[in-house]
Order: C-alpha cells, then sequence, then structure tokens
C-alpha cells in the first residue's frame, strides 16, 4: 500500500502571518519566516515537510485563503 505525504503550498505574497496555521497543525509542520513579504508580514512556511500529513488543517482555519494542500503518494 502506497504511503501518503503532504504537500502544503503557501501565498507568501498573500500570507499575513496571523499565525491560525501554525497553531492549527497537528504535526507542527508550519512555522512563521524570519523574513517578510513585500507588505512587512512575516509569511507562513513548511519548517518540517516530511512530517505533512495533508489534513488540511491549515487551509481550513487560512481567513486569507494563501494555502493549498495536496496530498501525494510515495
Amino acid at each position: 500500500m502506497a504511503r501518503v505525504r503532504g504537500a502544503v503550498e503557501i501565498d507568501r505574497e498573500g500570507c499575513k502571518g496571523c499565525n491560525l496555521c501554525v497553531e492549527a497543525c497537528p504535526k507542527d509542520v508550519l512555522s512563521l519566516h524570519s523574513e517578510v513579504n513585500s507588505k512587512g508580514y512575516h509569511y507562513a512556511f513548511m519548517k518540517h515537510p516530511d512530517e505533512c500529513i495533508g489534513c488540511g488543517d491549515c487551509a481550513v482555519v487560512c481567513p486569507d485563503t494563501c494555502i493549498t494542500v495536496y496530498r501525494v503518494r510515495v
């Protein structure tokens, strides 16, 4: 049986760094980047991509719909 891994795509310019996705992630995959986007916000990124299970919790809580979650067979 194939193993499924998640992949999160974040629109860096649309992210306002609200931290909701970071808090919603059950595997602590996401974090806020130390760099800022063009609007001056610390944007979310996958700090631990290998831990992502593709649950989609981050995308559900994002108020700006900046997150897309994929499930990939490996």
